[in-house]
């Protein structure tokens, strides 16, 4: 394993700093968690009024962990609030629990082309969801969500939902994580809302560690999952190859990984040539014939969808990029701006409600989601290489503006028309792009 923490902005300036928590150890005692879980300790910072501040799990605890890629919005309207405000005429409150305060899954659909396929497709399909340690509120709270948002139940009663350790045992589970459980909601929840007719199955890993949280990604597929989303990275190494034969070799398999949240610069799984890399957008309603429009998510020079050339991992033979002569990440993108970002429903060690989350956390699972809709890959397949398949044609939006930050090969963080590191081919437009 890596000997030093694989913080994903260890490429770009050190760890995230650690702000006081105070305020949210105090909420974890009035709900009766103060002394189980861990608590919000990253800063706020702000985006077009927008405050947010990066979950417990975007900080690893443990030398060798890797981190989620995912913010919780604590203040300021969001884009779907102001939209609401700009309709109704009625300024919502900002950052109220009560409310959900991001896009919906109507949203999301409508964004992507998905409005049919999500109707329609995805019966008789499993996405597996990996993440580090365990959520105990992960089936009650994805009922809120999806009751709310009028999504079928998905429960272990009705067989849609299905929790387990890394092992594959429902009953011996890794210890609970409040920063963790946000980001098992978020996926969740994310999976729920473009495949609404999918099964879920959330895989927990013991820590999040390369090794158990690979060890998590095999069980999926063992489990029959066809689809596997993992919302966390770190700093890339030279084991890296290594974990690509042992982890991520799984052909007929789609796998998703975020591309992170540090601005312009590799990490690992997102650099394995057996992925799909997803980065992040910006996404917001506009005039235009799809109703929506695009940009590279980007909040400062360290925050904001990552991309670039990887130091170790060989290139897939369907990359068609020539300066980088490795792997290069993305392959595609969907939302991710905190500002833009999208509604979760979230109970444990945080006070119970609705909160707005962006980071590629949310964009990963929204692709595995799509590859869902776009039904099982055929065998022996590589489904990252699909999308390249369309590239350039209507089944992918564009993304030809934005940057993560500043590379000495313009492509590698600035977005153009057709390939580009920050959004890859683009953003889904309906499923086709991803079937094969």
């Amino acid at each position: 394993m890596r000997s030093t923490p694989p913080n994903r902005s260890s490429l770009r300036g050190g760890w995230r700093r650690l702000g006081t928590a105070a305020a949210a150890t105090a909420a974890l005692l009035l709900t009766g968690f103060g002394t189980a879980v861990q608590a919000d300790a990253a800063p706020s910072v702000s985006s077009a009024k927008v405050t947010y501040t990066a979950t417990p799990c975007a900080t690893p605890k443990h030398t060798g962990e890797l981190a989620c890629n995912s913010y919780r919005v604590t203040g300021g309207l969001t884009a779907a609030q102001k939209q609401q405000a700009a309709k109704t005429g009625i300024t919502p409150k900002a950052a109220d629990a009560a409310t959900p305060s991001g896009y919906s899954p109507t949203n999301l659909r409508a964004a992507y082309g998905l409005t049919s396929a999500a109707a329609s497709n995805g019966s008789g399909e499993t996405i597996a969801i990996v993440d580090a340690y365990n959520d105990p509120n992960a089936e009650t709270d994805l009922a809120t969500y999806r009751s709310y948002y009028g999504l079928s139940a998905c429960t272990t009663a009705n067989g849609c939902f299905k929790k387990v350790s890394q092992t594959g045992s429902t009953t011996s589970l890794p210890s609970s994580d409040a920063g963790w459980s946000e980001e098992i909601s978020l996926d969740l929840d994310m999976a729920s809302a473009i495949c609404p007719n999918c099964k879920i199955l959330l895989v927990e890993a013991t820590s999040a560690t390369m090794a158990n949280l690979g060890t998590a990604v095999n069980e999926a597929v063992t489990l029959g999952a066809k689809f596997v989303s993992n919302s966390y990275g770190g700093s890339e190494s030279s084991s890296d190859t290594s974990y690509d034969s042992s982890y991520f070799n799984h052909t007929g398999v789609a796998i998703t990984v975020s591309a992170g949240d540090s601005g312009y610069g590799a990490e690992y799984p997102a650099a394995s040539k057996y992925v799909t890399s997803v980065g992040g957008t910006k996404l917001a309603t506009s005039s235009t014939t799809r109703g929506w429009t695009e940009t590279v998510w980007k909040t400062s020079s360290t925050e904001g969808t990552g991309s670039g050339c990887s130091a170790y991992d060989a290139k897939p033979t369907w990359q068609t990029d020539t300066t980088c002569t490795k792997r290069m990440i993305s392959d595609v993108s969907a939302v991710a701006d905190p500002a833009t970002g999208v509604s979760v429903y979230d109970s444990y060690g945080v006070t119970a409600g609705w909160y707005t989350f962006g980071g590629t956390s949310v964009s990963a699972p929204i692709i595995a989601g799509v590859y869902a809709l776009a039904g099982t890959p055929s065998s022996g397949s590589y489904p990252a290489k699909f999308p390249y398949s369309y590239a350039g044609t209507s089944y992918l939006n564009d993304v030809t503006s934005g940057n993560n930050g500043t590379c000495t090969t313009s492509y590698y963080c600035t977005a153009t028309t057709g390939y580009d590191g920050p959004t890859g081919w683009g953003t889904p437009e309906g499923v086709t792009a991803f079937a094969g």
